[in-house]
């Protein structure tokens, strides 16, 4: 018998059995995360705002093409931890880094709040699951993020509206990519392929847009946001 960590996940509706392959479109449209970091770094790099909070967010967006591989081709439980640590690392890092450049927080507030925000959002996702009844499955998981881009989108607007706007046009799009993450399971009898693909899809492009909008956020507090050259 398999241990704990080992025990296989059948959580999307393209999985039909356990093996490695059972899964290739959810599996291979983990490719978008890895190409959107590579154009995201080509763009720092050609305008010259790539520094440590971006790149951290690069490293991020590769770990997270990587782990949502490693789930939906072995599907463990080791491999669902590899596939959702990295985006909670993302989540907590572009939250930091947000308050830092975007509100001109200390680094000790914005470190504490974006630390503080994880047990938060378990506490948001765990009152939206009860609410719905568990009807959204495990995309409530996602709504306190959700939550945080409009908040910071609108609070964001009179100290620098292009980065307030380009938060709340990133959640459009999430609110979008989390439909399809939700749709795969209720769909599932008529589209057997599921629609989690395009979760993976959807989310390679938001995470390289808020890649290359953090990148032109300001580096200190009344310092200029950076421009491209």
């Amino acid at each position: 018998m398999a241990d704990g960590w080992s025990t296989p996940i059948d959580a999307y509706c393209e999985r039909v059995d356990p093996s490695f392959w059972a899964e290739p479109v959810n599996a291979l449209t983990n490719l978008s995360f890895i190409l959107a970091a590579a154009y995201a770094f080509h763009s720092v790099r050609r305008d010259r705002t790539l520094d440590p909070g971006t790149g951290l967010l690069l490293a991020l967006m590769l770990a997270i093409g990587i782990g949502s591989f490693l789930f939906h081709t072995l599907a463990t439980r080791w491999a669902a931890l590899a596939d959702t640590l990295p985006i909670t690392l993302f989540i907590l890092c572009y939250l930091t880094l947000t308050l830092r450049r975007g509100f001109g927080l200390a680094w000790l507030w914005a470190g504490a709040l974006g630390l503080g925000f994880l047990p938060l959002s378990g506490l948001i996702a765990g009152g939206a699951a009860a609410l719905t009844g568990g009807l959204l499955g495990g995309s409530t998981g996602y709504l306190p993020a959700l939550g945080a881009l409009v908040v910071c989108g609108i609070l964001l607007r009179s100290r620098n509206p292009a980065a307030g706007r380009g938060l709340l046009l990133a959640a459009g799009l999430f609110l979008v990519s989390l439909t399809f993450r939700t749709l795969d399971q209720p769909l599932c009898p008529i589209f057997p392929l599921g629609t989690h693909f395009m979760w993976h899809l959807l989310n390679g492009v938001l995470l390289g847009y808020l890649v290359l909008l953090m990148a032109r956020m300001p580096r200190a507090r009344g310092a200029p946001a950076a421009q491209p050259a």
